[in-house]
């Protein structure tokens, strides 16, 4: 069956082709461009509505977007994930532990206290789209791909026989779809056949009606459940031709001799009891009543508002390839201009990937999946030990707070399964949840030993919450939304930390610190499981500081503080070790691993502040010689997290050159093409790269880090700014207190800074040794000079 388009619709079509092709004048340092189309999945470009979203890969002859949604899901919520033999065996198994017999302990550890994994799912890749053309991809001209930063949009465009054509991709949030724009220059061009192919999963291609081809099945697969249980999903594709006909045939369709041609795809599952083919129909028909370039500016005009918040400029930037700047980077040459389009692509991924309507928080991979994390032992879920923290770090900084909502609601979302894994697993009262978490609610204790015991995991996941009030001084979310979460949680503690025989401190465990291994005394094999890491202390010190500040603000349960300050009061104290190093374990055990990625425990100098230059030197250079001992390994597990974790610390240190070290080592070593981090291949079980988005979220925000601190009660302004940036500026960055924040600098010097506070409060501003203290006024704002003298500006 075929149809066409009327002369109007053509002509309009012809608009939009001139649009199209006159898109490409604009900022290039806010552009990824490339001179050839994507071969592999980490070269391709990412788009993304905060639900859905598309890998694109540009291709000439052929066009693949890779096609995923948030929650395509397989496995299945359970009640059998703890095991209910651990009350009674907890405090046999904490006594083994006092007694050094470590082995023993961690035996019963396995046996007793280790959740199960049962079907507890991985998240998927939908599926791809193909576009066959009619192109012959060696007679192709004046290639380009891009992503434009700034408008939130991927093009492609080339010339074919003196013909231009044209591409347009984006996934809009306001229409919760995705519109794939095709044009050339000259009348009846656009020809193409059109695939969908849902890989691996059980799935069936049909026609919604005469335009639209439908994708449903069911997210199944059999590594990490039994093949039987995931969300059911639909995705519909509509094509809209201007001129040219429309043939479909087979579960395909034909589209040949068109002017223009507008695709609108959507997919939607039943996650939370939704009806996805009717999600699916509905977004379609509410779309297909427009015309693209209502679409296309209604998707801008929501989404700039939140990219153009921050603007940075470091200095020496050039029109070049990405991928050939990025190529230069390895080979040694600097690239400021780089790191700004690094930075803000972070900036960029988080609004694309998490957004108040997102039904969940951004994964390992955001909201995008290469095929790999989900066939790997780790798979693609919600990691609690860093990783998906390090997703959020960026968000408050760099002026997207509102992106921290799904995280949110996934926080809270954890607090009643996390109920019943503290009865369950320990027998107390509050919620608790351990290191891995998915779109079912698992609280449990990891499934196996190294890595599954880790008490504090879903305690560090709930900080996000006074971070947030930290950065926005919102009350009535302290009240609503981060006091009762964060009590509960120091009620699970206060009813489950026990003191130390032999020091008198109040301690967790059976717990870790993530993923790390000691050497008992006299022993040569590893040992993860103990009492005391010192991360838990650090994270339950925050906690309890945490409640005890917001109930004295909020003015409520003065009895429930004081047993916060006084278990505070007991809680293990920062200890230096043989080395020099500040301890990771309560006693100075040797590592077992003196190689390993992660050094958790110091999160205590970032991103807490309970380690600072100016308030525990001695304990900051303790981790310091942490770091240098680490990094001195000739095989340090180098993987995208660690490097911009290590980013994060070196800027806390204001050790500036070793932080600019870091962003390029992230660059020129972890990150590819298309600018997307990856864990490397070797580590973690891992054959190939594989993409991990938080290297590129802890990498913009160690960047902000670096030019803008605002821990200790003090906005500090460029702590560890590098000899390659002399001369720049930042605008927008969010400080906490309520406070935006522009710095300009030149020859390495601050110029100016502007300060502009939503309360009225005291505010103490840093910049090198001078600190200047004054009263700021709700709305007003306020200029700097290099000595820090102030004046009033007019608004």
């Amino acid at each position: 069956m075929a149809t066409r388009t009327t002369k109007s619709s053509m002509i309009a079509g012809a608009l939009l082709v001139i649009a199209a092709a006159t898109a490409y004048c604009g900022d290039s340092d806010l552009r990824l461009w490339y001179r050839q189309p994507a071969e592999r999945w980490l070269e391709a470009l990412p788009v993304g509505n905060s639900r859905v979203g598309a890998m694109v890969f540009g291709g000439v002859d052929q066009e693949r977007l890779a096609l995923n949604e948030s929650t395509v899901w397989s496995g299945e919520p359970s009640d059998r994930n703890e095991n209910p033999e651990g009350p009674q065996h907890l405090n046999r198994i904490r006594e083994l532990f006092f007694e050094g017999r470590f082995f023993d302990a961690r035996e019963e550890c396995k046996n007793y206290l280790l959740g199960r994994k049962e079907n507890f799912g991985t998240h998927l890749p939908l599926g791809d789209l193909i576009f066959q053309f009619d192109h012959d991809k060696n007679t192709v001209t004046d290639y380009r791909r891009e992503l434009d930063l700034d408008e939130g949009i991927a093009r492609v465009s080339y010339v074919v026989d003196g013909a231009r054509f044209t591409r347009e991709i984006l996934a809009s949030n306001p229409d919760d779809i995705i519109a794939v724009r095709l044009c050339c220059d000259k009348l009846q061009q656009i020809s193409f056949e059109l695939i969908v192919d849902a890989g691996e999963k059980p799935s069936e291609v049909s026609m919604a009606d005469d335009n639209t081809l439908m994708l449903s099945g069911h997210a199944f697969e059999n590594k990490h459940s039994d093949g039987q249980c995931g969300v059911s999903f639909c995705g519909q594709v509509r094509v809209l031709s201007e001129g040219g006909t429309i043939t479909r045939r087979e579960g395909k369709l034909r589209v040949d001799s068109a002017d223009c041609a507008t695709l609108l795809i959507t997919i939607n599952t039943d996650y939370r009891g939704k009806s996805p083919e009717s999600l699916c129909r509905a977004q379609l028909e509410a779309a297909s009543g427009k015309p693209y370039q209502s679409i296309r500016e209604l998707h801008i005009a929501d989404y700039q508002p939140l990219f153009r918040r921050v603007a940075i400029d470091l200095g020496n930037s050039k029109d070049a390839p990405t991928d050939e700047r990025l190529e230069a980077v390895r080979a040694g040459e600097d690239d400021p201009g780089l790191v700004e389009l690094f930075f803000q692509y972070g900036r960029y991924l988080l609004i694309a990937g998490s957004r108040e309507n997102s039904p969940l928080p951004m994964n390992l991979q955001g909201i995008w999946n290469d095929g790999l994390a989900c066939k790997m032992g780790w798979t693609c879920d919600f990691h609690l030990d860093i990783n998906i923290q390090m997703n959020y770090w960026p968000a408050e900084v760099c002026n997207l707070s509102e992106c921290n909502e799904p995280l949110f609601d996934f926080i809270e979302s954890l607090v009643p399964p996390g109920r019943k894994t503290a009865k369950r697993v320990y027998d107390r009262h509050g919620w608790v949840a351990h290191t891995v978490t998915n779109a079912w609610g698992y609280t449990a204790p990891g499934w196996k030993l190294g890595w599954g015991m880790n008490p504090t995991a879903g305690l560090w996941l709930a900080l996000h919450l006074w971070d947030h009030y930290q950065f926005t001084s919102d009350k009535d979310f302290l009240a609503k939304r981060t006091y009762p979460v964060l009590k509960e949680a120091a009620v699970f503690f206060l009813d489950y930390m026990v003191e130390h025989p032999k020091y008198g401190w109040l301690v967790t465990g059976p717990a870790l610190s993530p993923e790390n291994a000691f050497r008992p005394p006299g022993e040569e094999q590893g040992c993860h499981e103990l009492m005391g890491p010192v991360c838990d202390t650090v994270l339950v010190r925050e906690l309890y500081t945490a409640c005890i500040e917001a109930s004295q603000m909020l003015g409520i349960d003065e009895p429930f503080r004081s047993k916060l300050q006084e278990a505070c009061s007991r809680l293990q104290p920062f200890q230096i070790g043989k080395h020099g190093q500040l301890q990771e374990w309560l006693e100075d055990y040797e590592e077992h691993l003196p190689n390993h990625r992660h050094t958790c425990h110091l999160i205590a100098l970032y991103p807490f502040e309970q380690i600072t230059l100016d308030g525990t030197p001695e304990f900051a250079e303790a981790a310091r010689v942490t770091i240098d001992r680490r990094l001195s390994q000739p095989d340090w597990e180098d993987v995208e997290w660690s490097r911009a974790n290590l980013l994060c610390y070196f800027a806390r240190l204001r050790e500036a050159e070793r932080a600019h070290d870091s962003v390029l080592k992230l660059l020129g070593k972890l990150t590819d093409p298309n600018l997307l981090t990856f864990s490397a291949a070797g580590i973690a079980g891992a054959k190939e790269n594989i993409f991990i988005i938080d290297g590129n979220s802890g990498g913009t925000a160690g960047i902000a880090e670096m030019l803008l601190q605002s821990h200790s009660g003090e906005i500090s302004l460029l702590p560890a700014l590098p000899n390659a940036w002399k001369t720049g500026s930042v605008q927008g960055l969010r400080a906490r207190g309520g406070y935006e924040v522009d710095i300009f600098w030149k020859d390495g010097r601050l110029t100016t800074a502007r300060i502009q506070s939503k309360y009225t409060d005291l505010c103490k501003v840093r910049y090198g040794t001078l600190m200047k203290e004054f009263q700021a006024e709700a709305g007003k704002r306020y200029e700097f000079d290099r000595g820090l003298n102030i004046r009033l500006l007019d608004m």
